[in-house]
């Protein structure tokens, strides 16, 4: 790709070999901007390496293969790709075909209004999950709507990893997510509290092509709880804030 291209992917993998092709095709397909992909792996001897070099022939786009800079895991693969990607902004797309990719031409397009997060959400009107464990779904389906309808968060879907993120918001948060893809939330949270503009747009989330889930819920769920209560205390501080402010004007006016 060209100068031109100002999205990144950022797709940690784990051997997904089974996945690349059918993930490749649909980036093909379904992408309609200029993209740069960056595959962050964890071992040389991942078996996804040779099937992403494979489908270098297949591909309209560029590929950064990318060794994980912190260790092992997802939140470590995707804190590399945030370090290393150069373009304005940038995707976190999972690559186990669960997402939906041509949500991102929305999501871009949102981006390019001034937005410098969109969230994907699968709970907001139009939006859908199809599959996936019962448990997850419903606690992330209750994280996402009890956040919107209870504090000031524009999204539906806190827990979604599927977000586009400007480049000036990854340049200007400190990490401190510490397990699985607690790192979405967090900088949402911080986002958030920063005043940047966000918004969000229905996507169709499908349970994985092929293999196995490396979601641990149990592991990861006090991580997303941390931010979630974040989230809530901070609209409580701005209600008290704004009764506060109302009060004092009706008394300066002798009401």
């Amino acid at each position: 790709m060209t100068s031109s291209t100002i999205l990144a992917l950022i797709i940690p993998v784990f051997n997904e070999q089974e996945n690349i092709p059918i993930l490749i095709k649909k980036i093909n397909s379904h992408i309609k901007i200029p993209i740069k992909i960056y595959f962050v792996y964890d071992s040389d001897v991942d078996q996804t390496i040779p099937a992403i070099k494979k489908e270098l022939i297949n591909c309209n786009f560029q590929i950064i293969l990318k060794k994980n800079n912190y260790g092992n895991g997802a939140l470590n693969a995707i804190k590399t790709g945030f370090e290393t990607f150069s373009e304005e902004a940038c995707v976190v797309v999972m690559a186990d075909g669960s997402d939906d990719l041509s949500s991102i031409n929305g999501m871009y397009g949102l981006f390019c209004q001034g937005f410098h997060i969109v969230c994907a959400s699968r709970y907001m009107r139009n939006g859908k999950q199809i599959g996936g464990g019962i448990i997850k779904k419903n606690l992330s389906k209750i994280a996402g709507k009890s956040l919107y309808y209870f504090s000031t968060l524009p999204t539906h879907d806190a827990t979604n990893s599927f977000k586009l993120y400007s480049k000036k918001i990854i340049d200007e948060v400190k990490f401190e997510s510490k397990g699985g893809f607690e790192i979405g939330i967090e900088i949402l949270c911080k986002a958030h509290l920063l005043n940047y503009a966000i918004s969000e747009i229905p996507t169709i989330w499908k349970d994985r092509y092929d293999g196995t889930s490396k979601f641990q819920l149990i592991n990861w769920l006090p991580f997303y709880l941390k931010w979630y209560l974040k989230i809530i205390t901070r609209k409580s501080i701005i209600l008290r804030s704004n009764s506060e402010t109302i009060y004092n004007k009706v008394r300066s006016v002798g009401y």
